[in-house]
């Protein structure tokens, strides 16, 4: 999850512009009134959703996935995808 989608989470309404260059950290300028939000409190939102990244890249293709139920049934399928999910649990 990178910023922007952290502080949507967190403020879906708010109003913003980051900008970064080379070997500079982000700058957030906030827009329209939209109400600060913590560094602290972006990168926890980060670190909450950051399972669902690590199960994406782990989880087989679509179409495997789909190759999968075809021969191996719906239980061997959940199978599969309980071992990722395992492996990275929700926050």
């Amino acid at each position: 999850m990178n910023t922007l989608q952290a502080i949507l989470k967190i403020n879906p309404n708010a109003k913003v512009s980051i900008t970064q260059k080379p070997n500079e950290d982000e700058v957030i300028t906030w827009l329209d009134e939209t109400v600060e939000i913590s560094q602290a409190n972006i990168n926890a939102k980060k670190a909450e959703f950051n399972y669902l990244e690590k199960r994406e890249k782990e989880y087989p293709s679509i179409a495997d996935q789909l190759d999968d139920i075809y021969h191996n049934g719906i239980d061997a399928w959940k199978a599969t995808i309980k071992t990722t999910k395992d492996k990275y649990p929700k926050g």
